[in-house]
């Protein structure tokens, strides 16, 4: 087992030549197929399910693991099947920014198509695994159902056609907004709380901004292979105002929450991702450069893409300081409920 690879595989996503790849444990193929980098977003929103969950007092260890796994691993097969279907469609052809910044396991030969299959249906089916072991945990409730469902759908066609009618970032913000944090609340407190959704949005903004940022980096690509995704159809000036909008807003409903009191001012605790938000501004105020920039990295998730990493570094920060807000906020209401009411 390749330790050193499964830890750089969950940083970034690495490249390998074929060689590398054949002498690669089943568990690193997996995971550089799956881009498992990413997931990380994914795992960060069924924590904050789980904590607005104990936040109510209804917080349960053995249905979270579950329904953590069961979103990384939904998460997983998304990418996976993602990559069969630009393949087989031909959008990854002629050096398409997806053969640049990482490993296309079937463009780059790593993989076969029914390999490939393979590997997403196995983790789709571990998915789906844990997702009727929740209804069941559950007393089958049919609620559940419908979440798994809407997650299916998502699975199964946000590649093609929701990416294609510029759907694409809308999904995002559903997915990991009222599918994940609401959604996962609901299975932990079997009940839906519309004050968690609207508490969640300052983190899937977040989240929105890196697949935002991805679509703006590959904005002339997707416009001549007609992907129509958002930022083709806003134009790239104004899709990266839009990520900063986004940013920003972030931070206001947050505050907005606060004076609700809906939260207590220790998630004020935010205001510390504002350096690397200011950081992060001057990029997103310019088009991107012709070349890359002597301190950008190249490869493994860094240049061609451009935006995208700028994206994720700012919500590394927000989220990491959101989650420990959300934990310390949530740690306070209950052993000092009086003081904070």
């Amino acid at each position: 087992m390749n330790f050193a690879m499964w830890k750089k595989a969950l940083q970034v996503i690495p490249s390998v030549t074929k060689e590398e790849w054949d002498a690669l444990d089943i568990v690193s193929k997996w995971l550089i197929a799956s881009r498992a980098a990413v997931l990380v977003m994914t795992f960060i929103s069924a924590a904050l399910a789980g904590i607005f969950a104990l936040r109510d007092g209804e917080f349960r260890l053995l249905p979270w693991l579950g329904l953590a796994l069961g979103l990384v691993f939904s998460h997983a097969a998304n990418n996976l099947l993602n990559d069969y279907t630009d393949f087989v469609r031909g959008v990854d052809e002629d050096n398409y920014f997806r053969t640049q910044y990482g490993p296309q396991p079937l463009a780059a030969g790593l993989l076969t198509r029914g390999q490939l299959l393979t590997y997403a249906g196995i983790t789709g089916a571990i998915a789906l695994a844990f997702g009727v072991a929740l209804m069941a945990a559950n007393s089958w409730d049919l609620n559940i159902l419908w979440l798994l469902g809407a997650g299916a759908f998502f699975v199964l066609f946000y590649t093609w056609p929701l990416k294609y009618i510029a759907m694409g970032e809308i999904a995002v913000l559903l997915v990991w907004g009222p599918l994940m944090i609401g959604g996962g609340y609901y299975v932990l407190a079997q009940s839906w709380d519309w004050f968690v959704v609207w508490a969640s949005l300052p983190y899937v903004l977040g989240v929105t901004t890196v697949i935002f940022g991805k679509h703006i980096d590959k904005i002339e690509v997707d416009r001549a292979k007609h992907i129509h995704t958002l930022p083709v159809l806003l134009g790239e000036k104004l899709s990266r105002f839009a990520v900063l909008g986004m940013m920003a807003l972030s931070y206001l409903i947050v505050i907005a929450l606060i004076v609700m009191k809906y939260f207590t001012p220790v998630m004020l605790v935010v205001l510390l991702a504002l350096p690397t938000f200011k950081q992060v501004i001057p990029a997103l105020l310019k088009p991107k450069p012709a070349e890359r920039p002597e301190d950008f990295p190249a490869g493994e998730g860094g240049w061609p893409l451009y935006f995208a990493p700028i994206s994720f570094i700012n919500n590394r920060s927000f989220g990491g300081y959101f989650m420990l807000g959300l934990l310390a906020d949530t740690l306070l209401r209950i052993f000092l409920p009086s003081f904070w009411i």
